[in-house]
């Protein structure tokens, strides 16, 4: 039987009509309204509940001139799916740096995200997937006591997680520390969801006005329009889109209809005998497979276009309250998707499509309100230490590096390759565990035991059509990029069986 792991494509109703019960108004309609708060953090909301400022609040002067830092993060967004948002491309690439080469080290929800919070790798916070013994929520483990919450509010910032945290979070009477706000998915949806507002779960129905990425963002805006002024504040902002299956808020049903379906090189790969056996079993996507990728890439782009008005509802507000002109803003996806390339449907691959994503970053003071490129690796596990060097707090225990100095145009020793780790979850079966070093200029991958290797030359070859491992001219580079890798990868994930020293090419 064929498995193909990926979104579902079966076309789903906008929305239902259902009944929002009243806490859910109160939600929707901007309030947001909060738990008590230990003394220290209090808002001292006013008697019904809301800290709206006027819109002639004077400009925020934080804590130390500390700047705030705001990190959007979307979910399975590829770097094709970028076009069709006009304030990220406006007011973020146009006045901030684009990160040509923005990756993520294991590609998937989870892991990605641990490493945001962390600045650690899987091999480091221990969570490879999105499900226990080695992955998601329950797997995080401990390890929540020393995030990017916990030292931004023990500098003194105001912090808040709005959208979705890691998978397996379902309960939401658990509040992790370091979060001064919290509002977090306990279902990720776009409609019939919950969220744990400070660890009292409020539910969601099928309404129009429950749409989850609308209201996500006014909970956003909230937390920024009513922030103590003398506050820096932090917001991790994550809504669904454009996660599978993509169900398009109702006035972006029928928006863009125009848009010609995305078929790279490798879509749907007509030869992949030099791939791995894993992949050489996946066969070619079907006329109605191919049409279903066309229907949820469109889908994809119309729930975007949500997200794209909340990104400029968060600008607004940090404009209101005098914040923007020091707001370090993170533009991200916690991984991308195949959506047909290579035969395929999933993340949980090494290929470009899965760990190469849209990166952009803004911070005013240092950007310039001017359009920049730059080339260098940026990884997620750079996040952290990026926004503790920004606040000028430690980043205990981060693997990655800090950004600002990229961000600032400074000529200094940087990385050439780095490595990307996943592992295989026994209830998804797919690609094998594997260990990956990415280069400049190739791409390394040993998968555990007998599975194979493959290697690209992706400045001759960008779609990875062609696996050059048995090429014998370059033996020596592969002997290179596989010791790279071995280095890189330790630990390796668990139950990593060590492949023997040199593997046979992949037969038809």
């Amino acid at each position: 039987m064929r498995h193909r792991r990926g979104p579902s494509f079966s076309r789903h109703p906008v929305a239902t009509v259902a009944t929002v019960g009243l806490a859910v108004v109160a939600l929707v309609a901007g309030a947001c309204t909060q738990t008590p708060r230990p003394p220290t953090k209090t808002h001292n909301p006013g008697p019904s509940g809301s800290r709206l400022p006027s819109p002639t609040s004077s400009p925020s002067e934080s804590l130390s001139g500390k700047p705030n830092i705001v990190l959007i993060l979307t979910d399975d967004q590829t770097l094709a799916e970028m076009g069709h948002m006009p304030t990220v491309r406006s007011e973020l690439a146009g006045k901030g740096m684009t990160f040509t080469n923005g990756f993520v080290v294991n590609p998937l929800c989870c892991p990605s995200r641990t490493t945001i919070l962390t600045g650690r790798y899987s091999h480091s916070t221990g969570v490879y997937g999105n499900m226990p013994p080695h992955g998601g929520f329950q797997s995080f483990g401990h390890e929540d006591r020393s995030t990017i919450a916990t030292w931004l509010q023990k500098a003194g910032y105001d912090t808040a997680l709005i959208g979705k945290y890691l998978n397996g979070y379902d309960k939401g009477s658990y509040v992790p520390p370091g979060w001064d706000t919290w509002q977090a998915f306990t279902t990720t949806t776009y409609f019939n969801y919950a969220i744990s507002n400070r660890g009292h779960t409020i539910s969601f129905g099928g309404a129009p006005s429950a749409y989850s990425t609308t209201v996500l963002g006014r909970a956003a805006v909230n937390f920024i329009t009513t922030a103590p002024k003398d506050r820096p504040l932090f917001l991790y902002f994550a809504p669904k889109a454009p996660h599978g299956p993509a169900i398009p808020e109702p006035k972006y049903a029928h928006a863009l209809s125009d848009l010609p379906p995305y078929h790279p090189p490798n879509f749907n790969e007509a030869d992949v005998s030099d791939k791995p056996s894993w992949l050489r079993s996946m066969p070619p996507l079907t006329p109605s497979e191919v049409a279903d990728v066309e229907q949820f890439y469109l889908q994809q782009s119309q729930t975007l276009l949500s997200v794209d008005d909340q990104v400029k509802n968060i600008l607004g507000a940090l404009q209101q309250t005098g914040r923007l002109s020091n707001t370090l803003i993170v533009y991200f996806s916690d991984n991308g998707l195949e959506n047909g390339s290579h035969r395929l449907l999933n993340k949980q691959v090494p290929y470009e499509e899965a760990i190469h994503l849209p990166l952009i970053i803004r911070w005013d003071p240092v950007t310039k309100l001017h359009a920049s490129t730059n080339s260098s690796f940026a990884l997620n596990v750079d996040f952290a230490p990026t926004f503790a060097a920004a606040a000028g707090v430690p980043a205990p225990g981060a693997e990655g590096t800090s950004l600002l100095p990229l961000l600032e145009g400074a000529q200094v020793p940087w990385r050439n390759e780095f490595l990307v780790e996943h592992m295989v979850e026994s209830r998804s079966p797919g690609a094998p565990t594997f260990c990956a070093v990415r280069t400049t200029r190739y791409m390394y991958v040993l998968y555990s035991g007998t599975a194979g290797e493959e290697l690209y030359d992706l400045k001759a070859d960008p779609y990875e059509l062609r696996n050059v491992a048995a090429d014998p001219t370059l033996a020596a580079m592969k002997a290179k990029l596989r010791a790279d890798d071995m280095r890189l990868c330790t630990p390796k994930p668990p139950g990593w069986v060590q492949p023997p020293p040199s593997q046979p090419p992949p037969t038809g």
